[in-house]
């Protein structure tokens, strides 16, 4: 395989439609692997014998090992080749995968849960590559192609997992993933370039400039605020809906599942978020996207007044909606984050995304404790609510605040 250095984004060509096709399945497969427990709870659960606040764990613990992840793994794309870190997470990924479908009990596979989480950041390797191949002019479009890859992943993983939870059994799920994953780290390691590194720092060092590129961007930290409070709500839905579903329609995993498919409506935001955040500037489509998002999530709340068949065709719509709009909102921050400092672009992605995922883990345990304690509503006022504070972020930007 020719290889190629990447050091500056002047007059450089767009990729080639097979090297941002690749990056999109790379994405999409990888941060896959967060959500596919997610409608399996409630055949996992009887399964290994615990409980469904134990099972519920296992995305909770999923989540906050992305994050941590992203924290502490991401920023090391500006200090090291960036294709030598996607394949070997990559393999790392394989092996969790591998030993969350070959878990005993219930206390394996939360740690393999967190491991899954760690390494299934090298989705947040591949968005931040994409970038530095784009052209400027083109990188909205192109960081919205990948994205919609990696939101398919996202919600086309619920579906998959749970038809083949409900036929196969969940533990085929982990396996056929891990083999999605191995095949994955191959094609990537003979289709992407090497990339330069554009920093010499040492990992402390590396890590301390998190907090000052934190400190230093206002843009940045209204960016993580916004996209994590919408992210709790993302999470807080898609966390319960397999045990709502059961309980209250007698639904099993294939059909919590399928509701994927309504959500991945929502992926179609993002070339269209990238190309009008390109030609407008991203603010008007974060505003817009968060507004999206909350407006869905409350009409959810006029499901108590409708019967069971119309309850359904209405969440469905919802998930659309909602999906649809913090899609949007995601591609408009990161295409606004990524061109704030673009030697730091791991980094500012890294830090971007561990306020997703903080929301994401945040969103699972209040939307289990919501579901808990006051039902159904519960969850979905959680949920309005988050976004409605979303939205109040972008509001209250300052005009012209870096």
């Amino acid at each position: 395989m020719t290889t190629i250095q990447l050091t500056h984004e002047t007059s450089q060509p767009a990729p080639s439609r097979q090297l941002v096709l690749l990056l999109a399945a790379g994405a999409g497969l990888s941060v896959a692997s967060l959500y596919y427990s997610q409608p399996m709870l409630g055949v996992l659960g009887p399964d290994l014998q615990t409980s469904d606040r134990m099972a519920g764990l296992v995305p909770t613990l999923t989540q906050l090992g992305y994050a941590l992840g992203i924290l502490l793994l991401a920023p090391l794309g500006d200090r090291f080749d960036r294709r030598l870190i996607i394949v070997t997470k990559a393999v790392l990924l394989t092996l969790a995968l591998l030993l969350s479908g070959l878990a005993p009990g219930i206390a394996p596979l939360l740690v393999s849960s967190a491991a899954v989480g760690l390494t299934a950041t090298l989705a947040q390797d591949i968005v931040p590559a994409a970038a530095i191949l784009a052209p400027a002019a083109q990188r909205g479009r192109i960081v919205g192609t990948v994205m919609t890859g990696l939101l398919l992943g996202i919600l086309l993983s619920r579906v998959v997992s749970g038809f083949v939870a409900e036929h196969f059994g969940w533990r085929t799920m982990y396996v056929t993933a891990a083999a999605a994953i191995a095949l994955t780290g191959l094609a990537a390691w003979r289709g992407l370039p090497r990339f330069r590194p554009t920093t010499q720092l040492a990992y402390g060092a590396l890590m301390h400039s998190l907090l000052v590129l934190w400190r230093r961007h206002a843009a940045l930290r209204r960016a993580a605020w916004a996209q994590g409070l919408l992210s709790v709500g993302f999470s807080a839905f898609w966390s319960t809906l397999a045990v709502m579903l059961h309980a209250s329609f007698h639904l099993g995993s294939a059909a919590a599942g399928a509701f994927g498919l309504a959500g991945a409506a929502g992926a179609l935001a993002a070339p269209l978020a990238g190309r009008l955040a390109d030609r407008k500037g991203p603010e008007r489509v974060m505003r817009l996207g968060a507004g999206l998002a909350a407006l869905s999530f409350a009409l959810l709340g006029l499901a108590v007044l409708l019967p069971a068949t119309a309850q359904l065709a209405l969440i469905a719509l919802a998930a659309a909606g909602f999906d649809f709009g913090i899609q949007a909102a995601l591609v408009a921050h990161q295409t606004q984050v990524y061109g704030i400092e673009p030697a730091a672009r791991s980094r500012l992605n890294a830090l971007l995304f561990t306020g997703v995922f903080i929301g994401m883990a945040t969103g699972a345990a209040l939307g289990s404790l919501a579901l808990a304690q006051w039902g159904w509503t519960g969850v979905i006022a959680l949920a309005t609510a988050a976004s409605l504070a979303a939205l109040l972020v972008r509001l209250t930007q300052r005009t012209g605040a870096a």
